[in-house]
C-alpha cells in the first residue's frame, strides 16, 4: 500500500472518463489501432492478445478488475495488442492527456504508475519463463495460483474459491498449450485433489502444493518506497491515507 494526500486521491479517482459497459466478446481496441488513451478496468475480465502470422492467437495478459489495460503501447504510435471483453464488464478510458497532467501535477501518482506499469512488465517476463521453460503442469499451477492472488487482492475469491469464467481454448491461448492439452492437465490436477471445478467455480484444493508446483516466485509489490515523490495535498482521511497503485484504486473507487 501507498500513502497519497488528499489531492493526489482525488486526482486519481478522477482519471477516468464516465464508464461504458462491455459486452462479451467486444473489442476494446484492435492490435494496429491508434494510440489515445488506455482503460481502468472497473468489472469483468478482459484479454490482451496478439496475432501471430499464421493465425494463431497469442494471450499476453488476462486482466481483471483493478487492472490498467493497454499500458503497453503507450510508448507506441498504434497498439501493440487486442483489448478483448471476456466477459460483460465495465471500463473507463482515461485520455493520454490526463496521464500527462500527472507528472505536472501529482508527481507521486505519476511514480506509483509508473511502478504499476513495471508490475505489468514483471508480469509478462513471468509469462515468458514459464511458457519456454516448464511442463503444462507446472504452468496451469501457475496461472491459477497467479490467479487466486490477483483476485484475491480486490476481493473476487471466497476462500480457496473463485470465478473464472474462461474457455479451455482460452487458457491454452495464454498458456501455449492446446485445448485439448489444457484439458488433460486439469483432469490430472482433479485427481489429485489439487484443484475441483464446479461450473466456472475454481477451487484449490492444496494450495500451499499449487504453490510448490508453480515454478515461479510470489511476487511481493513494494508499494511505497523512499524514491517516491511526496503526496500533494495534505493528509488523507482514515479510509484513504493508504492506497494501492494508481490504476487498481481508481479501478476500485
Amino acid at each position: 500500500m501507498a500513502s497519497l494526500g488528499a489531492r493526489d486521491i482525488a486526482t486519481i479517482r478522477g482519471l477516468g472518463e464516465t464508464a461504458v459497459a462491455v459486452r462479451r466478446h467486444e473489442t476494446i481496441r484492435r492490435e494496429g489501432q491508434l494510440v489515445d488513451g488506455v482503460w481502468l478496468m472497473l468489472h469483468g475480465w478482459v484479454a490482451s492478445s496478439m496475432l501471430l502470422p499464421a493465425g494463431q492467437r497469442q494471450i499476453v495478459k488476462v486482466h481483471i478488475a483493478g487492472d490498467m489495460l493497454g499500458t503497453p503501447s503507450m510508448a507506441l504510435e498504434r497498439a501493440a495488442d487486442t483489448l478483448t471483453a471476456l466477459t460483460d464488464g465495465w471500463i473507463a478510458r482515461v485520455p493520454l492527456a490526463r496521464l500527462r497532467a500527472l507528472f505536472d501535477d501529482a508527481p507521486r501518482v505519476a511514480a506509483l504508475l509508473l511502478m504499476a506499469v513495471q508490475l505489468e512488465r514483471v508480469a509478462l517476463m513471468d509469462a515468458v519463463a514459464a511458457i519456454g521453460k516448464t511442463s503444462a503442469r507446472e504452468r496451469l499451477a501457475n496461472f491459477l495460483v497467479d490467479l487466486h492472488q490477483r483476485l484475491s487482492q480486490v476481493g473476487l475469491t471466497q476462500g480457496a474459491s473463485f470465478d473464472m469464467p474462461l474457455t479451455q481454448e482460452q487458457i491454452g491461448d495464454a498458456l501455449g498449450l492446446t485445448a485439448v492439452h489444457v484439458n488433460r492437465t486439469i483432469r490430472a490436477l482433479e485427481r489429485e485433489g489439487l484443484i475441483a471445478r464446479r461450473g466456472q467455480t475454481i477451487t484449490l484444493g492444496d494450495l500451499p502444493m499449487l504453490e510448490r508446483l508453480s515454478p515461479l516466485p510470489r511476487r511481493t509489490p513494494w508499494f511505497d518506497p523512499d524514491w517516491l515523490p511526496a503526496g500533494i495535498g495534505g493528509p488523507a482521511s482514515d479510509d484513504g491515507a493508504a492506497v494501492e497503485p494508481a490504476p487498481t484504486r481508481a479501478a476500485r473507487a
